[in-house]
């Protein structure tokens, strides 16, 4: 294994458990979430990861996601009652969706480095 500065193993830990203690609440915790995606996308930059550009792609989505998130939020919501039609929701897909490409991309490289290890 090569070793590596004590703050990348650290930067990746806290990547983990923002993302994963965001789920909890996936509203209150989008902005833990996001955090928790710019932080393992540096590690994987810092690492120079073969998926850094997929963890940077998923980081973007979960911002622009979490973004759309609070601006819907600040004109009052979409659908039922508000002047937004419900299809305005879809602006909020990318943040699920890129949560769930971090996860996949944290069990894939898990399976990996079980694999790699005797």
């Amino acid at each position: 294994m090569i070793h590596q500065p004590k703050y990348i193993r650290i930067i990746h830990i806290v990547g983990i458990a923002a993302v994963l203690v965001g789920a909890l609440d996936p509203m209150e915790g989008s902005v833990v979430i996001a955090v928790g995606a710019a932080l393992l996308t540096w590690h994987a930059y810092l690492t120079q990861s073969r998926m850094k550009v997929l963890y940077l792609m998923a980081a973007c989505m979960i911002l622009f996601g979490v973004f759309s998130l609070f601006g819907l939020s600040a004109l009052g919501g979409f659908g039922g009652t508000s002047s937004l039609s419900i299809w305005w929701g879809l602006l909020i897909v990318p943040y699920p969706a890129g949560w769930l490409m971090v996860m996949v991309m944290l069990v894939a490289s898990l399976i990996s480095t079980k694999k790699r290890t005797p």
